[in-house]
Formats: C-alpha cells, structure tokens, sequence
C-alpha cells in the first residue's frame, strides 16, 4: 500500500475504507474484512451513527491478533453541534469510548458549520449558530487541546475552502495536518490542491466514486463509471472503472476514502491504490472537471440562516 510521509513523520495509506452509510449490521463485517483484506486506514465520524459497531469490531479484530492497534489509522470527525470550546474535547472522549480506543490518528472538524444542541428536523435558521457566534478559532483551539493531550495524533479540518484554510492558519498554533473535500474527476479541487500541498496539507477525497447510495439523489447527474475517458482508461490498465477513479486520486497525490460492505469491491478498491496510470491517462481524465458536487451543501442553506452555498464554498 502506498503510504504519504507527514510533516509528524507518521505515515497514512493512502487508500482507506470510508464509513459513511455503513449501516447497522453490515458495518461490523465490513471493519473485520477489510482489515483481513489489508485495509489500514479508517474513516470514521461520529453523526454517521455507527462508532460503536465499528468500535466493537477494532477490539475483536485487536483481540483476534488480525492487527495492532499501532498498524492502524484511524479518522473520526466532530459534528457541528459541538463546536464550542467546553463541547470539543468531551465529543471526542464520546468517540473515543464507542471506538473502543485510547487515542485518534485524526481528528478532523467535520463542517466549517456550527449548529445548536439537537437541531430540528428539517433543519431551520433556528437550527444553526453562524461562525461569528462560535467562530472556528474557538473549536479550533479545543482541537490542538486534544493534540497537546495526546487524545488526537493528528488534528484537521473537512470541507474547508482555500479561503477558509487562510483564515485558520493566520491563528493556528497548530497546523492542520489534513483538509477531507468531496474530489473525483468531475470536481478536482485544483487550486485548493495545490494550496494544501503549498502548506504540507494532506488532502482527502471523499465521494469518490460519485456517493451513488447518498440520499436525495438529483435527476440526471453524471455518472463517472461510464464516462468514455474513464471506461477506456480502465481497458488500457485492466481494471474497472472504479479502480481508475480511485487510482487517479493516488496518482495525484491525495488520500482516498471509498466506502463499501462488500468483500469483493472492498478488495478491488484496496487494490486500485497500486495501479499506475500514465502521464498520458492522468491529462486525459484531468479535462473532465466540470466543478460538480454531488454532496453540495444545500442542507445548509436553509431560508433566513447564516450559511449560504456562496459563504459555504466562498466561490
């Protein structure tokens, strides 16, 4: 598996096995298998609901001999709940607790959101408090908290703007050691790419595939798996189309998190980390961006509430 050298000198796969909409009942099965399968990278969050399954699943697969603790990366993210100072540290312990683990590799803030105590749903503006309220420097001082105690290895952010990455720097005592966006052909991230990499910034593709089982799917979006660039590209190397959208992530330099429960996919997709694609196939795959989110941030932008897609993505 392809490792990235962080400035930590700790080392991260560069493909990991993402959890979100791992349903209860298949998310256990899936932790196990893929370690068996060679997985080392876990993306975890705590709004996905399912922390104490796949907690359960790291200590049989500890307690199994399947892997140490120490061989494995472990992701988890705070929700925009508990963004205020006293909420930051006691969020991550609850993670803690469920995930059955002493530590986090990664702790990241989920969303550039801040929201009140159990929102109402369907959201309203009386569901958010905007970042004047509780602006990141608070929540993020609690996270290099969490890194001084040793609680989070690593700590960053997700769904952050070039913009927004500025702002947290100018004040940072510690830099954020990764940046999770939504990334694939069709929504490269270019500029905020060469940003991240700029500042020794990882970043980390989520939705990768194109989040195909996400809910509130729109009518008539693309679909990268029969993309002519990819399905030819994915002939040329011998692999599937899936694997040539994954490993154009790791060619390009990003960690990549795709998510599956079933076995066979999630050994395809491991094994999509070590194909190599040519300079060639990259420039070719690398004209389809057409700046499209299929995860585009309109649960956010409720009527009358402080965040707008224009302040969320600052484009």
């Amino acid at each position: 598996m392809k490792t990235y050298t962080l400035r930590s000198n700790a080392q991260v796969p560069a493909l990991g096995l993402g959890t979100w909409k791992a349903a209860k009942g298949e998310v256990y099965k899936a932790i196990r298998d893929a370690i068996k399968i060679g997985y080392r990278h876990i993306d975890c969050a705590a709004v996905y609901g399912n922390e104490e399954e796949i907690g359960q699943a790291f200590a049989d697969a500890f307690e199994a001999g399947d892997v140490k603790r120490e061989d494995l990366w472990i992701t988890s993210k705070l929700w925009n709940t508990q963004h205020k100072k006293e909420n930051v540290i006691p969020a991550l312990k609850k993670t803690l607790a469920d995930l059955q683990l002493d530590y986090l590799d990664l702790y990241l803030i989920h969303w550039p959101i801040a929201m009140v105590p159990n929102p109402s749903m369907p959201f309203t503006a009386e569901s958010f408090v905007s970042l004047e309220e509780i602006p990141i420097a608070e929540t993020w001082e609690q996270m290099e908290e969490a890194h001084r105690q040793g609680l989070a290895k690593h700590i960053g952010v997700s769904n952050f703007s070039v913009k927004k990455l500025k702002d947290l720097l100018s004040y940072a005592k510690v830099k954020p050691f990764f940046n999770q966006v939504e990334s694939h052909p069709l929504l490269q991230q270019k500029e905020l790419l060469a940003f991240c990499k700029s500042e020794d910034i990882v970043m980390t593709a989520y939705s990768p595939l194109g989040s195909k089982d996400r809910p509130n799917i729109k009518e008539n979006e693309p679909d990268m798996m029969s993309n002519e660039a990819v399905v030819s590209t994915a002939k040329e190397v011998g692999a599937t189309p899936a694997q040539v959208l994954l490993a154009w992530a790791v060619n390009r330099g990003t960690t990549v998190i795709p998510k599956s429960v079933n076995p066979e996919r999630l050994k395809q997709n491991l094994e999509a980390a070590a194909i190599d694609l040519s300079s060639a196939q990259m420039e070719i795959i690398g004209k389809l961006d057409l700046h499209h989110r299929f995860i585009d941030g309109t649960f956010w932008a409720v009527k009358d509430g402080p965040y707008t897609l224009a302040n969320l993505w600052d484009e």
